[in-house]
């Protein structure tokens, strides 16, 4: 990071060591003047030194102002860099790797942790800065009036900061840790505010949420502890070598060893010492806690390693770009558009396999529907197929090559997942529409718009440049006048669809992404979907079995198990488990004889 700010960070250390040898004239020129006036000097060489000393008060003020800004200036520039290249490292950390994390974790690491590091680039930085070269130069100073006074100026100082310096670490990132744990256990118990109830879990929640606080109290008192311990160990080391340099430099000077000018000197050096070891002190807490933020920050680079390889040279704003950029090295390209799946199992976390030992082969241009009850395992697959997670053992593959394999923007161009999960931006329908096909017309959204029974746009106020989600959020619109809507999930799930639909993938997996739609329009938006991806291949993992009626083939799953696979007549016809989930779908039953 300096070296994307070179100049700022030189010109910074050249103002601030100019201001600080400025600094250091006063204390030396007292000292002359004591031993002037001892030698019988006259009043012009007083007000000749005391003329200097005014000259280079003005001279250190003007220097130091000139290199705060300058490092504040780099301080914002490089806060900035760090947000940008935080956004890129998480939009290619693996969709996994952010799931198995939480969004809470997350979270942190983008707001708190990085607003840490920002606070200590813009504030606390140039003013440790300034008074770390400040304290080099006075203790310099002091050394070359006299090496004896000087090391009596370290004294007292250098025990206490070890101390804390060894265990503060540590302490901070355990604190930032704790933190990301309250976080996520706080929204994931809001974003489940309805399940909760539901199922009467509020007192488990509340205790996980307490037991989170707790930790959050115990590791700041930690750090609290530490700094109670290192302020008064300071302020008496403020003391101690004043003290020993006037106790050493009275012997000194009686044995005509050292000048009474000179002992003045160090110890007025040594009292210049409080300001800039206040400063920092001051800052200490900031600069612990800024860098275990920052080791969080810097951590997603280890979540994703091969982003790093393109971000060290980024020198400007467009680091964000280049982070998006930046992905492994390609590996071979798919030859063909062939689907396998081989000999796979899979198990979250260690537990046990949700998947035991599937085979499946997705044909070019196939429609596949994946049925099964709840917990067979297909969303699971889902994720398999669409390289989000890696199997246990066996594989999946395009065209021979491991889908999870794929380099991400080559994946995505291929495969594409889409769940009940979806967003809708703050923004227009158009720029919704356009994350998908940055350079799509109005007329082709419009077209995707329709091929998912999203006609309803049109009537919006301002057709595609309706603002779509500020008004539930209270964000005011962007001019008098304008109208912003609030969609329910059944239009926000068009929209998602019709961002497939502009994707134009080869290959697109849809675990019940028309859940929240009613029978009719879900019907509609998939004829019309698997009608604009013709030629493409579509996996449909859905609950609602008109999918599979449509589907050129169904796989049953069942406890992990392929065991069904075939068309939708030939699987009824056979009447085993498909068959049964199809009656039951359609709530037939047997009937039996009246009577007796």
């Amino acid at each position: 990071m300096i070296r994307q700010d070179a100049r700022a960070f030189a010109a910074a250390i050249i103002l601030n060591a100019l201001a600080a040898a400025a600094g250091l004239v006063g204390p030396w020129l007292l000292g002359r003047i004591i031993n002037t006036v001892r030698a019988g000097g006259g009043v012009a060489a007083v007000d000749r030194y005391a003329l200097i000393i005014l000259v280079c008060a003005l001279a250190q003020l003007l220097l130091a102002r000139y290199a705060r800004l300058i490092c504040h200036r780099f301080g914002e520039r490089t806060s900035a860099r760090i947000r940008e290249r935080l956004v890129g490292r998480a939009l290619a950390l693996p969709a996994s790797t952010v799931e198995r994390a939480g969004t809470g974790d997350l979270t942190t690491r983008g707001t708190t942790d990085v607003t840490a590091v920002g606070t200590t680039l813009r504030d606390a930085g140039p003013d440790v800065f300034i008074a770390g070269i400040q304290v080099l130069f006075i203790l310099g100073a002091v050394f070359v009036l006299d090496p004896l006074l000087g090391a009596c100026g370290l004294l007292g100082i250098r025990i206490a900061t070890r101390w804390y310096l060894r265990r503060a670490h540590a302490a901070y990132l355990a604190e930032g840790e704790a933190n990301s744990v309250l976080a996520e256990v706080l929204s994931s118990t809001a974003g489940a505010a309805r399940t909760v109830e539901a199922f009467g879990l509020q007192e488990r929640r509340i205790a996980a949420s307490e037991d989170a606080i707790e930790e959050c109290l115990r590791t700041r008192d930690r750090t609290l502890f530490l700094r109670s311990v290192l302020f008064p160990s300071v302020d008496i080391g403020y003391v101690v070598p004043v003290v020993a340099v006037l106790l050493v430099g009275g012997a000194l000077t009686g044995n005509g060893l050292v000048s009474l000018g000179t002992v003045v000197a160090c110890a007025l050096y040594l009292r210049q010492l409080d300001q800039p070891l206040d400063t920092i002190l001051q800052w200490v807490e900031q600069l612990q806690r800024s860098g275990a933020s920052f080791a969080r920050v810097e951590g997603l680079a280890d979540a994703n390693a091969g982003v790093d390889a393109g971000m060290d040279a980024d020198a400007d704003a467009d680091a964000n770009a280049d982070a998006l950029r930046a992905r492994p090295p390609a590996g071979p390209a798919p030859d063909g558009d062939l689907i396998e799946v081989t000999g796979v199992r899979f198990a979250y976390d260690g537990g046990r396999d949700v998947l035991r030992g599937v085979d499946l082969t997705v044909r070019p241009g196939e429609r596949l529907a994946v049925v099964g009850r709840s917990g067979a395992g297909k969303s699971t697959l889902g994720r398999l197929l669409a390289g989000i997670d890696r199997p246990r053992t066996g594989s999946v593959t395009v065209g021979g090559v491991p889908i999870a394999a794929l380099d991400p923007g080559e994946l995505r161009r291929q495969v594409v997942l889409v769940t009940q999960e979806h967003h809708v931006f703050i923004d227009s329908v158009r720029d919704n529409l356009l994350i998908a096909a940055p350079t799509a017309t109005d007329e082709r959204i419009r077209a995707a718009l329709h091929a998912v029974g999203a006609d309803w746009v049109e009537d919006l106020p301002h057709g595609l440049d309706t603002e779509l989600g500020a008004g539930a959020l209270g964000v005011p619109a962007e001019a008098p006048g304008d109208v912003a809507v609030d969609i329910d999930g059944a239009r926000s799930q068009q929209l998602a669809l019709a961002r497939v639909v502009l994707a134009d993938p080869h290959t697109v997996v849809l675990d019940e992404a028309t859940a929240l739609l009613d029978p009719a329009t879900a019907r509609h938006a998939e004829r019309a979907l698997a009608a604009v991806l013709e030629g493409r291949t579509v996996i449909a993992i859905a609950h609602r079995l008109h999918t599979a009626r449509d589907a050129d083939r169904v796989a049953v799953m069942d406890d992990g198990l392929l065991t069904e696979l075939g068309t939708h007549e030939a699987l009824v016809s056979e009447g085993g488990a498909y068959a049964g989930l199809w009656h039951s779908w359609h709530g037939d039953t047997l009937t039996t004889p009246s009577g007796p």
